[in-house]
């Protein structure tokens, strides 16, 4: 999610800088902007000299001190806590007194995150929707210490960037979105493992019966196996181990077997075809 946002920003006006712990991962989130944009330029929605533009306001880099003079950062890493946390103090290190940092967690306490810093008032979530160039939700998520001033900055910084925020209010594990998607997944996953319907059919029922846009299988491929079955297990762990957020086996077993999605080739559906 990181070169998309990296391309929303590009594309509101700023100059990004966008980083990694290896040119490969760097390279390749540009490459995937630049593909983005080529398919823009083709449907005629933008030039080809806007394109350029764009593209050229993005600097990568593999080192994080690259950070240093930056106005306000969005982290975007895998959800594992100690990994934020030790970014976090790395950019609590290098970035001004004022420079907010925000993350892009999906689910995890901003509060505890926060923690990792001396500037804990300047710690948000920002919580972007994938994928991030059509996608208009960010939850912007207060955490203990959140000042009001970060949070407003934060609004406006996300309505420059085409978006539409969302306040939530308390540092509670899922937020809003996930609170409600996570449910809606387990149950999908337990008509799938009773044989009730095929996953093809529990897509469809929810996209024709719930005017949804996607099935809840479409798009834990789209977004991650792996990432629905870890919000889980941490939403399970962080909510009092109620059993409504317990993950079925099933979706335990395709993820063993490497099957996380789009981004595997394989999910719950097949996609090399």
């Amino acid at each position: 999610m990181g070169n998309g946002i990296a391309q929303v920003a590009a594309q509101s006006g700023y100059n990004v800088i966008m980083s990694d712990t290896e040119d490969k991962f760097v390279q390749n989130g540009l490459k995937n902007i630049d593909k983005f944009l080529a398919k823009s330029v083709e449907k005629g929605k933008m030039t080809a000299e806007a394109k350029a533009e764009i593209m050229g306001r993005i600097k990568i880099t593999t080192k994080i001190e690259d950070m240093k003079d930056v106005d306000y950062v969005v982290e975007a890493v895998f959800e594992d806590m100690a990994v934020k946390k030790a970014i976090f103090q790395k950019l609590d290190e290098i970035t001004g007194k004022d420079v907010i940092i925000g993350t892009n967690t999906s689910s995890m306490s901003i509060t505890e995150i926060a923690n990792s810093t001396k500037k804990a008032d300047k710690v948000v979530g920002l919580h972007f929707f994938n994928p991030v160039p059509l996608m208009r939700l960010i939850e912007i998520i207060r955490g203990y210490y959140t000042s009001d001033e970060t949070i407003k900055i934060s609004f406006d910084l996300a309505k420059k960037l085409g978006k539409e925020p969302i306040e939530v209010k308390t540092d509670i594990p899922g937020f809003v979105v996930n609170r409600l998607m996570m449910p809606h997944f387990i149950e999908a996953i337990c008509l799938l493992q009773e044989g009730v319907a095929s996953a093809e059919d529990i897509d469809k029922a929810a996209k024709l019966g719930l005017n949804y846009p996607m099935g809840p299988f479409q798009l834990m491929d789209l977004t991650g196996v792996d990432i629905a079955l870890h919000v889980a297990n941490y939403l399970h762990q962080e909510l009092n181990k109620e059993q409504k957020w317990v993950a079925p086996r099933i979706i335990k077993d395709i993820v063993k077997a490497g099957r996380l999605g789009m981004k595997t080739g394989a999910g719950w559906y097949n996609y090399n075809k």
